[in-house]
Protein backbone atom coordinates (compact mmCIF):
# COMPACT_ATOMS: atom_id res chain seq x y z
CA UNK A 1 0.00 0.00 0.00
CA UNK A 2 1.40 3.43 -0.88
CA UNK A 3 1.84 5.96 1.91
CA UNK A 4 -0.37 8.89 1.00
CA UNK A 5 0.51 12.37 2.24
CA UNK A 6 -0.36 15.93 1.31
CA UNK A 7 1.71 19.05 1.05
CA UNK A 8 0.64 21.84 3.38
CA UNK A 9 1.03 25.40 2.06
CA UNK A 10 2.96 27.23 4.75
CA UNK A 11 5.82 29.73 5.11
CA UNK A 12 9.34 28.39 4.78
CA UNK A 13 10.34 30.53 7.75
CA UNK A 14 8.42 31.86 10.75
CA UNK A 15 10.63 34.10 12.91
CA UNK A 16 8.87 35.34 16.06
CA UNK A 17 11.12 36.84 18.74
CA UNK A 18 12.41 40.12 20.17
CA UNK A 19 14.80 41.75 17.70
CA UNK A 20 13.68 39.71 14.67
CA UNK A 21 13.34 42.82 12.49
CA UNK A 22 17.02 43.70 12.84
CA UNK A 23 17.95 40.31 11.35
CA UNK A 24 15.56 40.54 8.38
CA UNK A 25 18.27 40.77 5.71
CA UNK A 26 20.16 37.81 7.16
CA UNK A 27 17.02 35.67 7.43
CA UNK A 28 16.08 36.31 3.80
CA UNK A 29 19.62 35.51 2.68
CA UNK A 30 19.95 32.35 4.81
CA UNK A 31 16.60 31.02 3.59
CA UNK A 32 17.53 31.75 -0.04
CA UNK A 33 14.61 34.10 -0.46
CA UNK A 34 16.85 36.99 -1.49
CA UNK A 35 20.63 36.77 -1.83
CA UNK A 36 20.87 40.03 -3.75
CA UNK A 37 18.79 42.11 -1.37
CA UNK A 38 16.64 43.26 -4.32
CA UNK A 39 13.38 43.67 -2.47
CA UNK A 40 10.23 45.71 -3.05
CA UNK A 41 9.16 46.86 0.42
CA UNK A 42 5.64 48.20 0.96
CA UNK A 43 5.18 50.44 3.99
CA UNK A 44 2.67 52.90 5.38
CA UNK A 45 3.41 56.53 5.96
CA UNK A 46 3.19 56.07 9.74
CA UNK A 47 4.89 53.31 11.70
CA UNK A 48 6.30 51.84 8.49
CA UNK A 49 8.17 55.03 7.69
CA UNK A 50 9.76 55.07 11.14
CA UNK A 51 10.84 51.44 10.80
CA UNK A 52 12.25 52.19 7.37
CA UNK A 53 14.75 54.58 8.94
CA UNK A 54 15.78 51.82 11.31
CA UNK A 55 16.35 48.96 8.88
CA UNK A 56 17.06 50.65 5.53
CA UNK A 57 20.85 50.63 6.12
CA UNK A 58 20.80 46.82 6.32
CA UNK A 59 18.82 46.57 3.04
CA UNK A 60 20.71 48.81 0.61
CA UNK A 61 19.33 47.03 -2.46
CA UNK A 62 15.68 47.49 -1.51
CA UNK A 63 13.19 49.85 -3.11
CA UNK A 64 10.59 51.31 -0.78
CA UNK A 65 6.98 51.91 -1.78
CA UNK A 66 4.62 53.93 0.40
CA UNK A 67 1.06 52.54 0.33
CA UNK A 68 -1.68 55.06 0.93
CA UNK A 69 -4.38 52.72 2.28
CA UNK A 70 -6.01 49.33 2.08
CA UNK A 71 -8.07 49.52 -1.10
CA UNK A 72 -8.02 47.34 -4.20
CA UNK A 73 -6.86 50.42 -6.13
CA UNK A 74 -3.90 50.83 -3.75
CA UNK A 75 -2.96 47.18 -4.26
CA UNK A 76 -3.23 47.36 -8.07
CA UNK A 77 -1.17 50.56 -8.11
CA UNK A 78 1.49 48.89 -5.95
CA UNK A 79 1.60 45.91 -8.31
CA UNK A 80 2.09 48.22 -11.28
CA UNK A 81 4.95 50.04 -9.56
CA UNK A 82 6.65 46.78 -8.57
CA UNK A 83 6.32 45.27 -12.05
CA UNK A 84 8.66 47.95 -13.40
CA UNK A 85 11.54 46.62 -11.27
CA UNK A 86 13.40 43.32 -10.93
CA UNK A 87 12.96 41.94 -7.43
CA UNK A 88 13.46 38.68 -5.57
CA UNK A 89 10.44 39.20 -3.30
CA UNK A 90 7.88 41.68 -2.00
CA UNK A 91 7.97 42.63 1.68
CA UNK A 92 4.85 43.93 3.42
CA UNK A 93 6.03 45.87 6.47
CA UNK A 94 3.20 47.14 8.66
CA UNK A 95 -0.30 46.30 9.82
CA UNK A 96 -3.05 44.32 8.13
CA UNK A 97 -3.87 46.84 5.39
CA UNK A 98 -0.26 47.07 4.22
CA UNK A 99 0.30 43.33 4.33
CA UNK A 100 -2.94 42.64 2.45
CA UNK A 101 -1.99 45.17 -0.25
CA UNK A 102 1.45 43.58 -0.51
CA UNK A 103 -0.10 40.08 -0.68
CA UNK A 104 -2.33 41.07 -3.57
CA UNK A 105 0.44 42.93 -5.40
CA UNK A 106 2.92 40.06 -4.98
CA UNK A 107 0.38 37.57 -6.33
CA UNK A 108 -0.38 39.84 -9.28
CA UNK A 109 3.27 40.09 -10.34
CA UNK A 110 4.19 36.51 -9.43
CA UNK A 111 6.64 37.20 -6.59
CA UNK A 112 6.84 35.63 -3.13
CA UNK A 113 5.59 37.71 -0.21
CA UNK A 114 7.38 38.27 3.08
CA UNK A 115 5.00 39.44 5.82
CA UNK A 116 6.62 41.59 8.50
CA UNK A 117 3.85 42.38 10.97
CA UNK A 118 4.02 45.44 13.20
CA UNK A 119 0.88 44.50 15.16
CA UNK A 120 -1.14 41.40 15.98
CA UNK A 121 -4.63 42.70 15.26
CA UNK A 122 -5.96 39.60 13.43
CA UNK A 123 -5.06 36.29 11.80
CA UNK A 124 -4.75 37.69 8.27
CA UNK A 125 -0.99 38.13 8.43
CA UNK A 126 -0.39 34.52 7.31
CA UNK A 127 -3.68 33.68 5.62
CA UNK A 128 -4.27 32.96 1.90
CA UNK A 129 -6.67 35.92 1.73
CA UNK A 130 -6.20 39.64 1.08
CA UNK A 131 -9.05 41.76 2.43
CA UNK A 132 -9.29 45.03 0.53
CA UNK A 133 -11.84 47.84 0.31
CA UNK A 134 -13.54 48.28 -3.05
CA UNK A 135 -16.44 50.23 -4.55
CA UNK A 136 -18.92 47.67 -3.20
CA UNK A 137 -17.52 47.85 0.34
CA UNK A 138 -14.94 45.21 1.16
CA UNK A 139 -13.80 42.13 -0.73
CA UNK A 140 -11.72 39.04 0.00
CA UNK A 141 -9.22 37.96 -2.64
CA UNK A 142 -7.44 34.61 -2.78
CA UNK A 143 -3.64 34.89 -2.73
CA UNK A 144 -0.71 32.57 -1.95
CA UNK A 145 0.52 32.25 1.62
CA UNK A 146 3.51 34.40 2.59
CA UNK A 147 6.81 32.62 1.99
CA UNK A 148 8.09 34.06 5.29
CA UNK A 149 6.59 35.65 8.38
CA UNK A 150 8.71 37.87 10.63
CA UNK A 151 7.31 39.25 13.88
CA UNK A 152 9.53 41.33 16.15
CA UNK A 153 8.02 41.24 19.63
CA UNK A 154 9.79 44.48 20.54
CA UNK A 155 7.92 46.19 17.69
CA UNK A 156 4.65 44.54 18.73
CA UNK A 157 5.03 45.94 22.25
CA UNK A 158 5.24 49.45 20.78
CA UNK A 159 1.92 49.07 18.91
CA UNK A 160 -1.29 50.44 20.48
CA UNK A 161 -2.65 47.95 23.02
CA UNK A 162 -6.00 47.86 21.23
CA UNK A 163 -4.38 46.13 18.25
CA UNK A 164 -3.01 43.32 20.39
CA UNK A 165 -6.33 42.94 22.19
CA UNK A 166 -8.03 42.64 18.82
CA UNK A 167 -5.76 39.74 17.91
CA UNK A 168 -6.69 38.01 21.16
CA UNK A 169 -10.38 38.18 20.29
CA UNK A 170 -9.75 36.89 16.77
CA UNK A 171 -7.69 33.93 18.00
CA UNK A 172 -10.15 32.94 20.73
CA UNK A 173 -13.04 33.11 18.27
CA UNK A 174 -11.53 30.05 16.52
CA UNK A 175 -13.18 27.91 19.18
CA UNK A 176 -16.64 29.11 18.21
CA UNK A 177 -15.82 28.84 14.49
CA UNK A 178 -14.69 25.21 14.80
CA UNK A 179 -17.83 24.40 16.82
CA UNK A 180 -19.91 25.86 13.99
CA UNK A 181 -18.00 23.80 11.43
CA UNK A 182 -18.67 20.62 13.40
CA UNK A 183 -22.35 21.59 13.67
CA UNK A 184 -22.51 21.95 9.88
CA UNK A 185 -20.98 18.50 9.59
CA UNK A 186 -23.59 16.92 11.89
CA UNK A 187 -26.60 18.66 10.40
CA UNK A 188 -25.68 19.29 6.77
CA UNK A 189 -22.98 16.71 6.14
CA UNK A 190 -20.40 19.40 5.39
CA UNK A 191 -16.92 17.90 5.34
CA UNK A 192 -14.61 18.97 8.15
CA UNK A 193 -10.88 18.99 7.46
CA UNK A 194 -9.60 17.42 10.68
CA UNK A 195 -6.10 18.88 10.41
CA UNK A 196 -7.33 22.41 9.78
CA UNK A 197 -9.83 22.14 12.63
CA UNK A 198 -7.16 20.82 15.01
CA UNK A 199 -4.76 23.64 14.15
CA UNK A 200 -7.41 26.34 14.57
CA UNK A 201 -8.74 24.84 17.80
CA UNK A 202 -5.30 24.50 19.40
CA UNK A 203 -4.41 28.05 18.39
CA UNK A 204 -7.55 29.34 20.13
CA UNK A 205 -7.05 27.18 23.21
CA UNK A 206 -3.42 28.31 23.59
CA UNK A 207 -4.49 31.95 23.82
CA UNK A 208 -7.59 31.26 25.91
CA UNK A 209 -5.69 29.25 28.55
CA UNK A 210 -2.51 31.32 28.76
CA UNK A 211 -2.27 33.13 32.13
CA UNK A 212 -0.20 36.05 30.82
CA UNK A 213 -1.17 39.41 29.42
CA UNK A 214 -0.25 41.79 26.62
CA UNK A 215 2.74 43.16 28.52
CA UNK A 216 4.29 39.70 28.71
CA UNK A 217 6.62 38.51 25.92
CA UNK A 218 5.66 34.91 26.62
CA UNK A 219 2.00 35.68 25.99
CA UNK A 220 2.77 37.74 22.86
CA UNK A 221 4.80 34.81 21.52
CA UNK A 222 1.86 32.45 21.98
CA UNK A 223 -0.57 34.95 20.45
CA UNK A 224 1.65 35.52 17.41
CA UNK A 225 2.09 31.79 16.91
CA UNK A 226 -1.68 31.27 17.24
CA UNK A 227 -2.42 33.87 14.56
CA UNK A 228 0.14 32.34 12.20
CA UNK A 229 -1.24 28.85 12.85
CA UNK A 230 -4.77 30.12 12.16
CA UNK A 231 -3.66 31.43 8.79
CA UNK A 232 -2.08 28.09 7.92
CA UNK A 233 -5.27 26.30 9.03
CA UNK A 234 -7.20 28.35 6.47
CA UNK A 235 -4.69 27.37 3.80
CA UNK A 236 -5.07 23.71 4.71
CA UNK A 237 -8.87 23.84 4.43
CA UNK A 238 -8.86 26.07 1.38
CA UNK A 239 -11.23 28.61 2.93
CA UNK A 240 -11.82 30.59 6.11
CA UNK A 241 -14.05 27.93 7.70
CA UNK A 242 -11.65 26.95 10.55
CA UNK A 243 -11.55 30.52 11.85
CA UNK A 244 -14.83 32.10 10.77
CA UNK A 245 -18.31 31.15 11.92
CA UNK A 246 -21.15 32.93 13.69
CA UNK A 247 -18.53 35.00 15.51
CA UNK A 248 -17.39 36.58 12.26
CA UNK A 249 -20.91 36.84 10.86
CA UNK A 250 -21.80 38.98 13.88
CA UNK A 251 -18.73 41.17 13.41
CA UNK A 252 -19.39 41.61 9.69
CA UNK A 253 -22.98 42.60 10.51
CA UNK A 254 -21.58 45.39 12.72
CA UNK A 255 -19.51 46.47 9.69
CA UNK A 256 -22.47 46.50 7.33
CA UNK A 257 -25.11 48.03 9.59
CA UNK A 258 -22.92 50.49 11.50
CA UNK A 259 -19.84 51.10 9.31
CA UNK A 260 -18.82 54.30 11.07
CA UNK A 261 -19.14 52.81 14.57
CA UNK A 262 -18.09 49.21 13.99
CA UNK A 263 -15.70 47.71 16.54
CA UNK A 264 -12.22 46.49 15.65
CA UNK A 265 -12.18 43.09 13.98
CA UNK A 266 -11.11 41.09 17.02
CA UNK A 267 -13.38 43.03 19.35
CA UNK A 268 -16.44 42.16 17.30
CA UNK A 269 -15.36 38.56 16.76
CA UNK A 270 -14.55 37.98 20.43
CA UNK A 271 -17.92 39.35 21.54
CA UNK A 272 -19.61 37.37 18.77
CA UNK A 273 -17.84 34.18 19.85
CA UNK A 274 -18.86 34.49 23.51
CA UNK A 275 -22.49 35.08 22.51
CA UNK A 276 -22.45 32.29 19.91
CA UNK A 277 -21.11 29.82 22.49
CA UNK A 278 -24.04 30.78 24.74
CA UNK A 279 -26.48 30.30 21.85
CA UNK A 280 -25.31 26.73 21.31
CA UNK A 281 -25.89 25.92 24.98
CA UNK A 282 -22.21 25.89 25.97
CA UNK A 283 -22.90 28.21 28.89
CA UNK A 284 -19.85 27.35 30.98
CA UNK A 285 -17.55 27.78 27.97
CA UNK A 286 -19.23 31.07 27.12
CA UNK A 287 -18.77 32.38 30.66
CA UNK A 288 -15.10 31.38 30.72
CA UNK A 289 -14.50 32.93 27.32
CA UNK A 290 -16.15 36.15 28.50
CA UNK A 291 -14.01 36.11 31.65
CA UNK A 292 -10.79 35.82 29.63
CA UNK A 293 -11.85 38.48 27.13
CA UNK A 294 -12.63 40.83 30.01
CA UNK A 295 -9.25 40.13 31.62
CA UNK A 296 -7.58 41.29 28.43
CA UNK A 297 -9.74 44.43 28.22
CA UNK A 298 -12.01 43.21 25.43
CA UNK A 299 -15.77 43.81 25.28
CA UNK A 300 -18.24 41.01 26.00
CA UNK A 301 -21.36 43.19 25.92
CA UNK A 302 -22.34 45.54 23.08
CA UNK A 303 -22.91 48.35 25.56
CA UNK A 304 -19.18 48.29 26.28
CA UNK A 305 -18.49 49.44 22.70
CA UNK A 306 -21.31 51.94 22.39
CA UNK A 307 -24.19 49.79 21.12
CA UNK A 308 -27.60 49.34 22.67
CA UNK A 309 -29.17 45.95 23.28
CA UNK A 310 -31.67 46.62 20.49
CA UNK A 311 -28.85 47.43 18.06
CA UNK A 312 -27.11 44.19 18.97
CA UNK A 313 -30.31 42.24 18.43
CA UNK A 314 -30.50 43.78 14.96
CA UNK A 315 -26.86 42.80 14.34
CA UNK A 316 -27.47 39.17 15.33
CA UNK A 317 -30.63 38.99 13.23
CA UNK A 318 -28.81 40.37 10.17
CA UNK A 319 -25.58 38.38 10.66
CA UNK A 320 -26.46 35.29 8.54
CA UNK A 321 -26.85 37.51 5.49
CA UNK A 322 -23.14 38.37 5.61
CA UNK A 323 -22.04 34.83 4.69
CA UNK A 324 -24.65 33.24 2.39
CA UNK A 325 -24.29 29.49 2.34
CA UNK A 326 -22.31 29.26 5.58
CA UNK A 327 -24.05 27.18 8.23
CA UNK A 328 -23.51 28.23 11.85
CA UNK A 329 -25.47 28.22 15.06
CA UNK A 330 -27.28 31.35 13.79
CA UNK A 331 -28.62 29.60 10.70
CA UNK A 332 -29.34 26.48 12.73
CA UNK A 333 -31.52 28.26 15.30
CA UNK A 334 -33.02 30.77 12.82
CA UNK A 335 -33.98 33.07 15.67
CA UNK A 336 -36.59 35.80 15.40
CA UNK A 337 -36.27 39.25 16.96
CA UNK A 338 -38.08 38.48 20.21
CA UNK A 339 -36.15 35.23 20.66
CA UNK A 340 -32.82 37.02 20.25
CA UNK A 341 -33.91 39.63 22.80
CA UNK A 342 -34.79 36.94 25.35
CA UNK A 343 -31.58 34.97 24.83
CA UNK A 344 -29.47 38.11 24.98
CA UNK A 345 -31.07 39.03 28.32
CA UNK A 346 -30.21 35.56 29.60
CA UNK A 347 -26.64 35.91 28.28
CA UNK A 348 -26.18 39.20 30.14
CA UNK A 349 -27.33 37.59 33.39
CA UNK A 350 -25.10 34.56 32.83
CA UNK A 351 -21.83 36.43 32.28
CA UNK A 352 -22.52 39.27 34.72
CA UNK A 353 -21.83 42.94 34.22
Amino acid sequence: MPVLTRLIPSPVVVDIRPGALDDLAGVLDDERISHSGKLAIAVSGGSGARLRERIAPSLPGATWYEVGGGTIDDAIRLAGDIRAGHYDAVVGLGGGKIIDCAKFAAARVGLPLVAVATNLAHDGLCSPVATLDNDAGRGSYGVPNPIAVVIDLNVIREAPARFVRSGIGDAISNLSAVADWELANRVKGEKVDGLAAAMARQAGEAVLRHPGGIGDNGFLQVLAEALVLSGIAMSVSGDTRPCSGACHEIHHAFDVLYPKRAPAHGEGCGLGAAFAMYLRGAHEESAYMAEVLRRHGLPVLPEEIGFTADEFVRVVEYAPQTRPGRYTILEHLDLKTDQIKDIYADYVKAIGS
